[in-house]
This record gives C-alpha cells, sequence and structure tokens, in this order.
C-alpha cells in the first residue's frame, strides 16, 4: 500500500472511533454551544434604584400562563435559563398594579442560545412592601 493509502486509512479509523466514543471530531477556538439560553435583568425603582424582592414571570409569548418565577435578589438582578431555539419571552413584574392599568413587562426574543439582558421600571406605587 502507498503511503498516502495508509494515512488516509489511519484518519478514517481515527474519525470513526472518535464518533463511536462521542468525542469531538475537530477542535476549533470557538468556546462549545451552551445547551440553554439566559434571560437575565434588573428591576429598577422609579429613582433608579435597583428593587430586591420583587416577584418576575416569564412565560412564552404564546402561553397564557408562566413557566418561571423568580424573586430579584439583593442586587435587584434575577437570571432564567430558557431553551435553545428562536422564541420570544414575556417577562413580567408580578406587582399589584391599579385595575385597568399592565404589570410592567417587557418581550424578550432569543435566537438559539442567547443571553439577553433587560430591565423592568416599577413606579412609587408598584414597589413592594416589605
Amino acid at each position: 500500500m502507498s503511503r498516502a493509502l495508509v494515512l488516509w486509512t489511519c484518519c478514517v479509523a481515527g474519525l470513526l472511533v472518535a464518533s463511536a466514543l462521542g468525542l469531538p471530531q475537530h477542535s476549533s477556538s470557538q468556546p462549545p454551544k451552551n445547551d440553554y439560553a439566559l434571560i437575565y435583568g434588573t428591576v429598577w425603582g422609579p429613582d433608579d434604584y435597583p428593587v430586591p424582592g420583587v416577584h418576575v414571570t416569564i412565560r412564552r409569548a404564546s402561553d397564557k400562563k408562566p413557566k418561571w418565577q423568580l424573586v430579584s435578589n439583593e442586587r435587584g438582578e434575577f437570571l432564567q435559563r430558557v431553551p435553545v431555539g428562536t422564541e420570544d419571552y414575556i417577562v413580567e413584574a408580578d406587582v399589584k398594579v391599579p385595575k385597568g392599568e399592565q404589570k410592567p413587562q417587557t418581550t424578550v426574543h432569543i435566537d438559539d442560545n442567547e443571553r439577553r439582558n433587560m430591565s423592568l421600571h416599577l413606579t412609587k406605587e408598584q414597589l413592594p412592601r416589605h
């Protein structure tokens, strides 16, 4: 056999073994893709200060009920992993509002395994009473 044929045969055999073992078949300088997307943000008060302890819900725009329920931390921040893919999500502050008014919310569009940062802004009347 020629040297080139032996080398080619070894490469093919190596790829088959790597494939069978579930090993990556090529090296890349790109980091591996995450198996989730991320929605994260901050709840802000009327004077642009972060608000802790606010209940936040996240749902797919096509759903009526929230899938995730979170509480903003001491810095007013929250985060939630969501499935990879293309989807619109509604992020809403679960606060009391006068009848007929809408709770503070925003739509977040996710493509693939993106990370999206967003903010929710509360009025003085919507601040949680602790």
